[in-house]
C-alpha cells in the first residue's frame, strides 16, 4: 500500500486560508491529500504546532491525517523566523514517520513510500528525511524566490534573503520529482534554477466542482447581505504587497469616476506577512483618498466553501496580482462563471483565455484594468459568453485528476533509482 509523507512545516492544512500565511497552499495541500487518500493512497501531513491546544494528531478522513509537530515556541511564528525551527521540525517528523502511533484506519505499519515537501522550508526537511530513510522526494514550491526577485524585489528582501534562493536550488537539484501547476512555472524551474526537465511534472491544481459552480447571483448577495443593485467587483486574496488589492481599490475609483449605475468593491482576506497590517491600513487610506470607503466591502477571510457564494455573488472577479505560480482564485471564479480580469503574468496567462473567458492585462494600471472590468459590464452578451466559457474550461481542472497524476508518478518513482545531491 503506497504511503505518503506530506510536510506542510509552515502553514496547517487545517488552517484558515486568506490570513497570515494561509492561502492557496492551504487549499492545496488539504484537497490534494483528500483526493489521493480517496484513491487509496494513506497521507499523514506534517505541520508545525503552533499552540498548546492542538491535539498530536488529527483525523481528517480515511486515509488522511495531520500531524502537529512541535519545532520551537508553541505560538504563531512570523515566515522569517521559521528557518530557526526547520531543523527541530526534521528530526519530530523522522521520530514520528519511525513511531507507529494508533490509528482508525490500520496503516501504520505500512512503511511510508514517498516524501512530498510543500514550499522551500518543507524542501529543507524533506532533503534531509530523503536521506535518512532512503525515500523518493517531490517537492511543490508555490512560489520561488528568484521569480519574486524579478516581479518585487523589495518583497525578496524582506523574506529572508540570500538564502532561500540556494536553498530551492539545492533541493530542486536533490529532487526526484519537482511539480510545477502550468508551463510557465515549469518554465521558470528549469531557466532560473537549472532544474533536469525530465524531473519537472506538470500536475495543475484542481477545483472542487461541487462547492465552486454557477448560480443565481441575486440570491448569492441575497445569502451574503450584500446590495441587489449595482455592479459588484471581487478581490479575494492575501493582504499583502503582492497581490495587490490597491489595484482593486484605484479601478473601483476609476470605475466610479465615470458615473451611471454604481459600483462595489468586495475584499476577502486578512493581513498576511510583515507588512499586512500595514498593507490593510493601506487599502483604508487609499478608498479613503479616492472616495470610495463607502463602496469598499471589507470581508474576514472565509472557510474555503463559502467563498463560492462570494465569486457567485459578483459581476467580475480582479487578480491583479505581480507574481502567481498558478492562481487558485482565477480558476474558482471561473468555475462558479464569473469573468475575470487578471494580471498577465506566470500560471494566470494559462487559466484565463484572453477574450474568451475573461482579461489579461499586460500594463497593469487602474485604467486599464477599469477599461476591461467596463466592457465586460457595458456589454451583457459578451459577459455571458464569458462565464459560459469559464465554467467550461474550469471543468477541466480536478482534485481527482492531480491525485491520478500524482498516482503515477509516485509509481514511476518507487521503480527508479533516487536522485543524487548535485
Amino acid at each position: 500500500m503506497r504511503r505518503l509523507a506530506v510536510l506542510s512545516l509552515h502553514t496547517s492544512p487545517l488552517a484558515q486560508p486568506g490570513t497570515g500565511d494561509g492561502g492557496g497552499m492551504n487549499v492545496y495541500v488539504r484537497e490534494l491529500t483528500a483526493a489521493l487518500a480517496r484513491s487509496g493512497v494513506s497521507c499523514d501531513v506534517f505541520t508545525r504546532a503552533w499552540s498548546p491546544d492542538l491535539a498530536p494528531v488529527v483525523e481528517v478522513e480515511p486515509g488522511l491525517r495531520v500531524h502537529h509537530v512541535p519545532a520551537g515556541p508553541l505560538s504563531v511564528l512570523p515566515k522569517e523566523a521559521l528557518p530557526g525551527v526547520v531543523d527541530a521540525f526534521t528530526q519530530g517528523v523522522l521520530e514520528r514517520m519511525a513511531s507507529p502511533g494508533s490509528s482508525a484506519w490500520g496503516n501504520d505499519d505500512d512503511p511510508f513510500t514517498s516524501v512530498h515537501a510543500n514550499y522551500w522550508l518543507s524542501g529543507l526537511s524533506g532533503h534531509v528525511i530523503k536521506h535518512e530513510l532512503n525515500l523518493p522526494l517531490v517537492c511543490t514550491f508555490h512560489t520561488l524566490d528568484r521569480v519574486k526577485a524579478e516581479s518585487m524585489p523589495e518583497e525578496v528582501e524582506a523574506d529572508m534573503p540570500h538564502r532561500r534562493a540556494e536553498a530551492e536550488a539545492t533541493i530542486i537539484g536533490c529532487s526526484d520529482a519537482v511539480l510545477a501547476s502550468c508551463t510557465v512555472e515549469a518554465e521558470q524551474i528549469a531557466s532560473l534554477y537549472g532544474a533536469d526537465p525530465l524531473r519537472i511534472r506538470m500536475v495543475p491544481l484542481g477545483v472542487d466542482h461541487a462547492f465552486f459552480g454557477p448560480g443565481h447571483r441575486p440570491q448569492a448577495r441575497r445569502a451574503l447581505g450584500l446590495p441587489l443593485d449595482g455592479r459588484l467587483l471581487l478581490f479575494v486574496g492575501r493582504i499583502q504587497p503582492l497581490k495587490c488589492a490597491d489595484a482593486a481599490i484605484e479601478t473601483l475609483a476609476d470605475l466610479q469616476a465615470t458615473g451611471g449605475e454604481p459600483y462595489r468593491l468586495v475584499v476577502v482576506g486578512g493581513p498576511s506577512g510583515p507588512h499586512g497590517e500595514k498593507s490593510l491600513q493601506g487599502l483604508f487610506d487609499l478608498a479613503d483618498a479616492h472616495g470610495v470607503r463607502d463602496h469598499v466591502h471589507f470581508i474576514d477571510p472565509q472557510p474555503h466553501e463559502l467563498l463560492s457564494s462570494y465569486y457567485r455573488a459578483a459581476d467580475v472577479t480582479i487578480v491583479p496580482s505581480r507574481s502567481e505560480s498558478f492562481g487558485l482564485v482565477a480558476l474558482e471564479a471561473a468555475a462558479c462563471g464569473t469573468p475575470v480580469v487578471a494580471s498577465a503574468v506566470g500560471g494566470l496567462t494559462t487559466l484565463v483565455d484572453q477574450g474568451r473567458t475573461g482579461f489579461l492585462i499586460d500594463d497593469p494600471t487602474p485604467e486599464r484594468y477599469a477599461a476591461a472590468v467596463r466592457r465586460i459590464f457595458d456589454e451583457p452578451l459578451m459577459a455571458e459568453r464569458l462565464s459560459t466559457a469559464s465554467v467550461l474550461r474550469a471543468r477541466r481542472y480536478t482534485w481527482r485528476a492531480a491525485a491520478s497524476a500524482l498516482v503515477d508518478l509516485h509509481d514511476e518513482l518507487a521503480s527508479r533509482q533516487l536522485v543524487e545531491c548535485t
